[in-house]
């Protein structure tokens, strides 16, 4: 399992974060928002991205999107839905 995280900022600053906030996985930069655009994530006026997350399985299926990200929770709901999601695909 891989875990990526984009944003619209650039990679200087994304790399700052990273290292300040000390994440075990990488941020990739979207600072164009073409991906953003795609998932269709953008907020009106197009430099905003609302805060969702995808879950995509290794043949690039998207089989869960969390739209009301709690990030409090956020891990913990994840890997369940993660469980979730192989034991389904096991049984």
């Amino acid at each position: 399992m891989s875990i990526y995280g984009a944003s619209l900022d650039d990679v200087r600053s994304l790399a700052a974060f990273v290292k300040a906030q000390e994440l075990p996985f990488p941020l990739l930069s979207d600072a164009d928002g073409s991906v953003a655009a795609k998932y269709d994530v953008l907020r009106a006026g197009g430099r905003m991205a609302a805060r969702v997350t995808f879950v995509i399985d290794p043949e690039g299926v998207v089989r869960h999107v969390d739209t009301k990200v709690d990030v409090s929770k956020h891990g913990s709901d994840l890997a369940g839905i993660i469980k979730g999601l192989q034991a389904k695909k096991d049984g």
